[in-house]
């Protein structure tokens, strides 16, 4: 077995993300752990959808929503507009897009 030189060592704890950094990597890929985000992540992508859009189009009630919602919000993965009562969400960044396609594709889809 073969033990890193003390400079490869160095090298690696360099670019290593802190521990703060790591944290919130983290968290951004939480956000795709849970069947249900990523669906409605899948729909966002689409299109802006209001709370009521998404539980028909998910088939899940508009509670189950709105928690996954203010968890994505929380982590800065979507955002919205209000259009007179009614919020639209979106997509907070297309990168997160980008993942999901790149996790799609990873998958040969």
């Amino acid at each position: 077995m073969l033990l890193a030189t003390n400079e490869v060592l160095e090298d690696i704890e360099y670019y290593l993300p802190d521990k703060a950094t790591t944290e919130k990597i983290a968290q951004f890929f939480s956000l795709f752990s849970d069947y249900t985000r990523v669906r409605m992540l899948s729909a966002l992508a689409v299109s802006p959808l209001c709370v009521t859009d998404l539980s028909r189009i998910l088939n899940i009630n508009q509670t189950t929503v709105s928690h996954q919602l203010r968890i994505l919000r929380d982590l800065n993965a979507v955002s919205y507009e209000r259009r007179g009562k009614i919020l639209y969400y979106k997509l907070a960044d297309s990168k997160i897009n980008d993942v999901l396609l790149l996790g799609v594709e990873q998958l040969g889809y």
